[in-house]
């Protein structure tokens, strides 16, 4: 029996919801940020501030330790009548999970960049994530404030290295220990912010006349790119008619909706200038779920299905994170399509059964708020008493069964071992690895068969430093890391083909199964891709019901490569073909698959890979020989170098992992403590052989 469709709300408190990351590199100042936003929204008292440790959605332990953001954290806000959900993400890129899923399920996103550094190499990150997911973005630029702060030079960073369209809605009055207020281009007024009330009253004035030109010119390239969609507007920019105040607005809009230009805004969070005009942002051009109102996926069968929210009842929801608490798990969705009330009945079409929420909650941070009693189209909600649903599942209504497009999750780049403190506790380990791998995507727990020990895959020595935090902290197991290992692949390097056949007489019962595999080098993508796509349609018609299995036997294969037993990487599996008897059954075709593959995989002349990481490095002019130096040592290949400001220079480039560990200290003592450095996941190249 299909679970009751109830009266959606009406379509205008979906108009009025906006759902959005807060997204940027690390120390940009995205958390001072939020906590500025939510002090304007009224939903809290006080500022709290990163240095204390005291801000709303940085309330975990080791979050305030370090003055960082691991974990996404959710809010809810209201601003000018309109609902704001924001999720303010990590901006390391050990966390770029918690941004991945944050995108996936947002609407808008709001891009926070350092005006002294403005692009760097984990905004790239981010940007990137952001294309992938058609999610239009404002741009914040913040630290108007500090020493070196540039606006042009940002504005040139936004366009040479994104390929943005920054389009000034708000420019700085003053710069540096100077900057005190921000300018309004498109109704030419000046705005205070008074320091009195923490910015939150705003006072306007008059431009200035010395920066009148400046803002005129400003005004005239926001009208002119609000022109550019809307035939309306443009006939009168044609015409040299001057656009109105909600024109320009209108025109803002729907360029933003269609990701042509990015809303960009002066501020300086940390002294509270310069927030509400970007909050007026969200609401002006950022879209609702109105505005993206269709989903895509495929049902059971793989077809292509749709989901409207203006014209489907049937609900349709994505987990896009799940949190294991004290207090029952917890399981973040986005509702796309219909309603959902505690106790109703939904598929999991990937478990093919039903789950069903007990209890509804709107999240603030890492607190729950009263019990929801109903969501609706565009909401973002938690819920407890899912049994099975993982991130990146969908839960919809079993009489319009619909698969949403999964998260892609980056690989785990380094491997550490684990312990247990004492041997009594090892079972304990076990089952608080199991409920964070379930939490966290990018985090895989094996066991090494040599050995005997059990290994973390992660994406970094912070990401290993955390994971051993929660499990001795929020489980209260004493365990221990041994020295970090690299997560070596392997990557055929030429096509192969095989079958194998799996038939089985167990007990009365016979079982059968045949396959034939190819598998060949593919750098489409790092994990390993299975297709159909070379299988006749005769036989995808009989194999039909056995994919599934197959393609389980495939992956399983895949994780033990032929030269050393490492995952594959940069593989194409394609099922060629296979037989059906009156005996087959799935059990059969999975290991029949998984013996194909095994038998192709010694004739691709496979090697084994390592993971380069991207590095960018910022650090003072006179220290780039030293750092050259060193990084020429490891192995790093330097693909450009130019300045960061006046003073510092930005180097980036690509590196052996190996060569890595430990980098901190190296960097501390070249730069005298005044370098910075990032990481991220770039690719996986063949081990160099020694010398």
């Amino acid at each position: 029996m299909s679970r009751p469709v109830h009266a959606p709300p009406p379509l205008t408190a979906a108009g009025r919801i906006r759902n959005f990351g807060i997204i940027a590199h690390i120390d940009a100042g995205k958390t001072t940020t939020t906590e500025n936003l939510l002090r304007y929204a009224r939903v809290i008292h006080a500022m709290g501030t990163v240095d204390d440790g005291t801000t709303t959605t940085d309330d975990y332990v080791l979050e305030q330790q370090k003055g960082i953001t691991i974990f996404s954290a959710a809010v809810t806000c209201h601003w000018r009548d309109h609902t704001l959900n924001l999720i303010d993400t990590p901006g390391h890129v050990d966390f770029t999970a918690e941004v991945e899923r944050a995108l996936r399920v947002v609407d808008g996103a709001v891009v926070v960049l350092d005006a002294v550094s403005g692009v760097e190499a984990q905004t790239e990150t981010v940007w990137r994530q952001a294309v992938h997911y058609g999610v239009p973005c404002l741009c914040f630029l913040n630290k108007m404030d500090k020493v070196g702060a540039d606006f042009p030079r940002s504005l040139d960073t936004l366009r040479h290295r994104l390929e943005a369209r920054p389009v000034v809605l708000t420019m700085p009055v003053g710069v540096e220990e100077d900057f005190c207020a921000v300018i309004d281009v498109v109704r030419l007024k000046q705005l205070h912010f008074d320091p009195a009330t923490e910015g939150e009253t705003v006072l306007e004035s008059d431009v200035p006349p010395a920066l009148l030109d400046a803002a005129r010119r400003y005004h005239a390239l926001a009208a002119e790119a609000a022109a550019e969609f809307d035939d309306e507007l443009m006939a009168k920019y044609l015409h040299n008619q001057p656009l109105s105040i909600p024109e320009i607005q209108r025109g803002l809009r729907l360029g933003t909706l269609a990701g042509k230009i990015q809303p960009t805004y002066a501020a300086a969070s940390k002294h509270h200038l310069g927030i509400q005009p970007m909050m007026d942002g969200i609401v002006d051009f950022l879209p609702s779920p109105l505005d993206r109102p269709v989903i895509e996926g495929h049902d059971p069968a793989g077809q292509p299905a749709r989901r409207d929210l203006r014209r489907d009842a049937h609900a349709c929801a994505l987990a896009f994170k799940t949190a294991t608490d004290t207090h029952g798990d917890l399981t973040f969705l986005r509702l796309y399509t219909g309603t959902l009330q505690p106790g109703d009945s939904l598929l999991n079409p990937r478990l093919r059964k039903p789950e069903r929420p007990l209890r509804l909650y709107r999240m603030f941070a890492n607190h729950r708020r009263d019990p929801l009693p109903l969501a609706g189209p565009g909401d973002i909600v938690a819920v407890v008493g899912l049994k099975g649903t993982v991130t990146g599942d969908t839960l919809c209504d079993k009489a319009a069964p619909i698969l949403l497009e999964r998260m892609q999750f980056p690989e785990p780049v380094l491997q550490v071992a684990i312990e247990p403190k004492a041997s009594a506790d090892k079972d304990r380990l076990d089952t608080v690895l199991h409920a964070l791998a379930k939490d966290d995507p990018t985090f895989r727990v094996t066991k090494d068969n040599d050995t005997g020990q059990t290994m973390l895959q992660c994406m970094g020595e912070l990401h290993a430093e955390v994971l051993l935090f929660r499990i001795t902290h929020d489980f209260k197991v004493p365990a221990t890391l041994r020295e970090p290992r690299v997560a070596y692949k392997e990557t055929p390097q030429s096509p192969a083909e095989a079958e194998a056949t799996c038939a089985v007489k167990l007990g009365d019962k016979s079982v059968f199964g045949h396959v034939q595999v190819r598998v060949a080098p593919s750098r489409a993508q790092i994990s390993p891709r299975i297709t159909e796509d070379l299988l006749p349609e005769s036989s995808r018609k009989l194999l039909a019901r056995f994919l599934p299995a197959i393609r389980n036997g495939l992956r399983s294969e895949a994780e033990r490569g032929p030269v050393a037993g490492f995952p594959l990487v940069y593989a194409d599996i394609a099922l060629l073909n296979g037989t059906v008897t009156a005996e087959s059954s799935e059990a059969a075709y999975s290991a029949a698959a998984a013996s194909a593959l095994r038998n192709a995989l010694p004739h691709t002349n496979a090697t084994i890979v390592e993971p380069h990481m991207k590095l960018e490095v910022t650090l003072p002019s006179e220290a780039v020989g030293d750092l050259l130096n060193d990084l020429n040592r490891r192995g790093a290949t330097i693909t450009d170098m130019r300045p960061a400001d006046t003073r510092r220079k930005r180097v980036t480039g690509h590196v052996p992992l190996s060569k890595m560990f430990g980098y901190a200290t190296t960097m501390r003592s070249i730069t005298g403590g005044l370098g910075e450095y990032t990481l991220e996941p770039f690719d996986y190249r063949p081990v160099a052989k020694t010398p």
